[in-house]
């Protein structure tokens, strides 16, 4: 289960974060793309059982799936790529350029503010 293995380094990158500034994380926000996948279900189970005991416990984990782009070669559109069905949206062409996907990262971490 990579979640298991993603949660662990995001949490570690926390706590690093969280240790210099001396404060409480509140929320972190992970991006993935659609071949860095994340089952969201699975990576916050697994961010809250590694967190437990730690000043992450009950902080809120958002995944952010970013979708694949590509770019067709006919029309020269740029889309989202379903793959279910890989069409061009525009001129319905199958003849298209899959652009980088998008890769992950912790994009964000939200910590209480001191009061």
């Amino acid at each position: 289960m990579h979640e298991t293995v993603v949660a662990e380094n995001v949490l570690r990158t926390i706590l690093e974060h969280a240790e210099k500034l001396k404060a409480r994380p509140v929320r972190a926000v992970v991006s993935c793309g659609q071949f860095n996948a994340l089952n969201e279900e699975a990576m916050k189970f697994a961010f809250e059982t590694a967190a437990a005991g730690t000043v992450c416990q009950g902080m809120l984990l958002q995944i952010r799936q970013i979708p694949l782009r590509a770019s067709c070669r006919a029309c020269r559109t740029l889309f989202e790529l379903n793959l279910m069905t890989p069409l061009c949206p525009q001129c319905r062409s199958e003849d298209f350029d899959i652009e980088p996907d998008a890769p992950l990262l912790l994009e964000e971490i939200e910590f209480e503010d001191k009061q």
